[in-house]
């Protein structure tokens, strides 16, 4: 697997990234100054009225219950095809029965808070693009912004993480891949119309650091091979979502996490290891309280040896499956 696929699956294991792919393309927008309409012309056609059929018994969920807890862990995708099927019955009378919903982030729709921490850590006009980039690369990264409504030289400010998230998404939209049929933003909807309290494990400024942090050459490595597999961007996520739908966690495990921790350790350790110790421990303090909580998280958190679940069984805490 390339870095460009590595960082790909773990930035749509983060709701979407730092910045969440809906969210990204918006700000990607705003901040190019490219017309939001472009995206929307090349979108594919509204979810229809009826819920899609889900596969089996649909994606994998578990719950985690002490003598006065309980607590549902759901593994979520954050950009679906309106066609794919994942509410299913299990899962519904699991959030239904729940009190409060956690997410990663509380408001990953929030643009008016997304816009100043994307200015802050996604922009860097003293070191533009233009200056790191060989002429082909900026060739090339001029053809696959003009995908998304823009040019280069509009995308020459942002950081190259930033870009390169941005062009990652491009191609997935022009694939059907809608970032409002992604798992949280509708059940952030039903909460809201249920008024059910919402919560995040960390903040928005959380997730964006997390990438804009990544070391230097990372990012350009990131970017650029953004550029080389352009065209291929949809393969990995297509696949990711087929073994998510129909609940094979062994096969997201060997899809989206194996291959990160054997090639970039470090950054499974920062995006995936670290994180999924630190909401281990933010369950824990939640089961010292009482009620009904449903947790939804990228499904790479609730996947393979260092998943939240395994650091539960290791500290003692009782996970179980829900068929």
């Amino acid at each position: 697997m390339t870095l460009s696929k590595r960082l790909k699956s773990s930035v749509s294991n983060l709701a979407q990234g730092a910045v969440g792919v809906a969210a990204g393309l918006a700000l990607v927008f705003a901040i190019a100054g490219a017309p939001a309409q472009a995206l929307a012309q090349a979108a594919p056609a509204p979810a229809p009225a009826a819920a899609p059929a889900i596969q089996g018994q649909g994606p994998a969920l578990w719950v985690v219950k002490d003598a006065d807890s309980t607590l549902y862990l759901f593994g979520s995708i954050h950009v679906l095809r309106p066609t794919t099927g994942w509410n299913s019955p299990r899962v519904q009378a699991a959030f239904d029965s729940a009190s409060d919903i956690w997410f990663e982030i509380s408001n990953p729709d929030d643009q008016a808070a997304m816009v100043p921490l994307i200015q802050q850590y996604g922009l860097s006009p003293q070191a533009p693009l233009s200056s790191r980039l060989t002429a082909e690369e900026l060739a090339q990264l001029d053809v696959a912004a003009k995908t998304i409504g823009a040019s280069a030289a509009q995308l020459d400010p942002l950081k190259p993480w930033l870009a390169a998230l941005s062009l990652s998404v491009a191609p997935l939209v022009k694939a059907g891949y809608d970032p409002q049929s992604g798992v949280e933003l509708a059940l952030k909807a039903r909460a809201e119309a249920a008024g059910k309290p919402i919560h995040g494990f960390e903040t928005l400024e959380d997730q964006i650091g997390m990438l804009a942090t990544l070391p230097d050459d990372v990012q350009l490595a990131f970017l650029r091979e953004t550029l080389k597999d352009f065209d291929q961007a949809v393969v990995l996520l297509d696949a990711m979502v087929e073994a998510w739908a129909k609940g094979d966690v062994q096969a997201l495990d060997k899809i989206v996490v194996e291959d990160m921790k054997a090639d970039a350790p470090e950054l499974y350790k920062v995006l995936l290891v670290d994180r999924n110790t630190d909401w281990a421990d933010q369950i824990q303090a939640q089961l010292q309280g009482s009620g009904t909580a449903f947790i939804a998280v990228g499904a790479a958190h609730l996947t393979g040896d260092d998943s939240v679940q395994s650091i539960l069984k290791s500290r003692g805490v009782a996970v179980e499956s829900v068929e």
